[in-house]
């Protein structure tokens, strides 16, 4: 369907200098996959995708889509805009048309539709991505997540051949995240073509059928979801697939601020779409704080989640101390700290002891 071979990109800087983004760039990317770009800022993602349909024209390479080159002259970027939508992280609706117009705008300017023939088209679309009680409606009074769903659908009205995400939900809050990526999972699961940059890399090893890893200007590893994450070649991307988040809070009293500590953790779950966890991170934390915490400190507690493995595990961490503290807890407490985890996991450390609880 595409092939890409030594694509590149440079731009000028203002001092005449010149800023290499893209060196050489070489893919096949076959009708009905789903490739996640994946890798650290910087390193081209966004510019691979504006290059490919022509929005930062590349320096030098070949694109060929649908066996045609469309970096030849004259090729017609109509015909380019049709086969090939593109969504932003920036949603770019138009402001002062209703959502319906923003839908139907293309389709009747493009590719010839009547009002009539558009709406209805728009209406069916808007209902795939759950929008269609907001068609009247204008785009200030939407949410950051309604507007991303609405340019989907917006971009699905070209009845493209394949579709580039940039970054979908980076400029969305949290909370609204699992709605858009809901939809993407929709296309994907009916073989829509969709290369995606993202960050979300629980849905790219998910909903993906390859995995772009780029850095430094190339795709540095491509591979199925398995093999990026679970048995990377270069460590490189070992290192970035297996990047720990984490929150520590150094507790020396049992007057620390334990309402700081879950606003925290409830905007660390959010932030990595792991929500789900939170009721029981707020019930652990709290039944160790009034127990087998509360003659603890000073102690470590570190909240943690690994992208690579998906798990979310709350550390609890003594220095100067041989065995469990948990030794000497209540039955009835460990009982319900055990309920409210997979595994409790207790090990001596190097300079200490620490608690493991995995949610």
């Amino acid at each position: 369907m595409i092939t890409i071979k030594h694509l590149s990109k440079r731009f000028v800087n203002p001092d005449g200098s010149i800023f290499q983004v893209l060196k050489d760039v070489n893919c096949e990317i076959d009708r009905g996959e789903v490739i996640s770009i994946i890798g650290p800022s910087g390193t081209g993602k966004s510019t691979f995708l504006r290059a490919i349909n022509l929005l930062d024209p590349p320096t030098g390479g070949e694109i060929i889509f649908d066996g045609e080159n469309i970096l030849a002259k004259g090729y017609p970027l109509n015909k380019l805009r049709q086969k090939m939508g593109m969504v932003f992280q920036s949603f770019n609706l138009f402001e002062h048309l209703s959502i319906l117009d923003n839908v139907t705008f293309a389709p009747m300017k493009l590719r010839g539709l009547g009002r009539e023939e558009a709406e209805k088209e728009a209406m069916a679309l808007l209902r795939k991505v759950g929008m269609s009680e907001k068609a009247t409606a204008m785009p200030s009074d939407l949410s950051g997540g309604q507007k991303q769903r609405v340019a989907i659908a917006r971009c699905l009205a070209m009845h493209p051949e394949v579709i580039l995400f940039d970054e979908p939900t980076s400029a969305l809050d949290p909370t609204m995240v699992g709605e858009v990526l809901s939809v993407m999972r929709q296309l994907a699961s009916e073989g829509m073509t969709m290369l995606i940059v993202t960050h979300e890399m629980k849905f790219a090893r998910n909903v993906s059928t390859r995995i772009f890893f780029m850095n430094e200007g190339i795709i540095y590893e491509d591979g199925t979801p398995e093999q990026i994450f679970e048995n990377p070649v270069h460590s490189a991307t070992k290192q970035f697939v297996q990047r720990i988040h984490k929150l520590v809070f150094e507790v020396d009293s049992p007057d620390y601020d334990l309402l700081s500590v879950h606003s925290q953790i409830a905007a660390f779950c959010n932030k990595y779409n792991i929500a789900g966890k939170r009721d029981a991170a707020d019930r652990v934390i709290d039944t160790m704080s009034s127990s087998v915490a509360a003659s603890l400190h000073p102690y470590t507690l570190r909240f943690t989640y690994s992208e690579q493995t998906d798990v979310t595990a709350i550390d609890y961490m003594k220095e100067g101390v041989g065995q469990s503290f948990l030794s000497e807890a209540d039955p009835s407490v460990l009982t319900t700290l055990r309920s409210l985890c997979q595994e409790v996991v207790e090990e001596p450390t190097a300079r200490g002891f620490r608690v493991k609880f995995i949610l």
